[in-house]
């Protein structure tokens, strides 16, 4: 459904002041002083921009949209229900909630850097932040909801009516909400990572012991998929090359097949999309479906069956001591885990 609903009795001359009054609103949006970038060192890892362009009113009404219950046919869920943005952009669980109770079938993974992402959700299935957004809106088992009953209440909002209207030519409809969603997904960047830092000429910011772990993550071949920008998210792989994963605790259900799924070629079976790794310490549980509860834990099964090696306790805490060095900042505050998991 595409289009512009109707407002009723409310006066177009009424919305445009108030649209224009709006745009003033929104665009007053303090920008942090620009960092200043040293030469960069060659690495099959590369830093995140320092800053990403997005128009801050758009991002403003999609932050605004991002956090509304509204989004959900019941009012229960809102996009940050399960990508919350003070422990890592996930929801800590091994598989989200719906609003009913019961889990779906895959880890909620992290929203932020999205935009650097070659495709969304596990297998792939989504090719662009476009169409996963409104999969989600319209997803029976997430928002399950309907563009005439989310635009309808979106309509009745003053705030919103006013504001789309000053954004967008069409003014609310489909299309304009699900652009002020993802240009608000395209501005969760989190670069300055201490690694960042490193790669862009200050070798002091990392440890002897953290290099460590980074020299051993390259010389196992970490690096043939964890690599870029995003440290991830630009390919898929079979999960479980070498030797089956470890089953889930408790799981009694059959093999998540992965890509197959959207594909039906049988090279994709149990195959997913490789995540990122950015503040890869910040989202626990690991895996598609949350099956790794530590990054130790999740590090050794990567050893195992990817690469067909059992590494001792010391190489894997010295990867582990590298992996905490790609936590970022966000919105120029360091990103940090949640003080009751900080403490286990």
């Amino acid at each position: 459904m595409t289009g512009h609903l109707s407002t009723g009795n409310r006066s177009r001359a009424e919305r445009g002041r108030r649209a224009a009054g709006l745009v003033a609103l929104l665009s007053i949006i303090s920008s942090p002083q620009p960092l200043v970038a040293a030469p960069e060192i060659q690495e099959p890892i590369a830093p995140l921009p320092l800053t990403v362009e997005q128009g801050p009113a758009k991002v403003a009404l999609g932050e605004r949209l991002f956090h509304d219950v509204r989004l959900s046919r019941d009012n229960s869920l809102s996009c940050a229900t399960c990508h919350q943005l003070q422990r890592g952009g996930d929801d800590g669980l091994p598989r989200s909630k719906t609003a009913n109770g019961t889990s779906l079938s895959r880890n909620a993974p992290t929203l932020f850097n999205v935009a650097f992402n070659a495709s969304f959700n596990w297998d792939g299935s989504m090719p662009s932040l476009e169409v996963q957004a409104e999969q989600v809106l319209l997803n029976p088992q997430v928002m399950n909801n309907t563009w005439p009953e989310l635009l309808g209440k979106l309509d009745a909002d003053p705030y919103y009516a006013a504001a789309f209207d000053a954004l967008y030519p069409e003014g609310l409809s489909p299309a304009s909400v699900v652009d002020a969603l993802v240009s608000y997904e395209k501005s969760l960047v989190t670069p300055n990572a201490r690694f960042d830092r490193y790669l862009r000429g200050e070798p002091q910011v990392l440890s002897a012991e953290e290099l460590k772990g980074y020299k051993l993550f390259k010389d196992y071949g970490c690096t043939a998929c964890h690599q870029g920008r995003n440290i991830g998210g630009n390919l898929f792989n079979k999960f479980g090359v070498f030797s089956d994963p470890d089953a889930p605790p408790g799981s009694r259900e059959e093999v998540d097949l992965g890509r197959f799924s959207v594909t039906q070629i049988d090279r994709d079976r149990e195959v997913f999309r490789v995540p990122s790794l950015r503040n890869v310490a910040l989202t626990a549980p690991y895996f598609h479906d949350g099956r790794a509860r530590t990054l130790k834990k999740a590090v050794a099964t990567m050893a195992r069956v990817q690469l067909d090696r059992r590494l001792p306790p010391q190489e894997i805490d010295l990867i582990v001591q590298f992996l905490r060095t790609l936590t970022g900042e966000y919105r120029g505050r360091p990103l940090a885990m949640p003080a009751q998991e900080a403490a286990q």
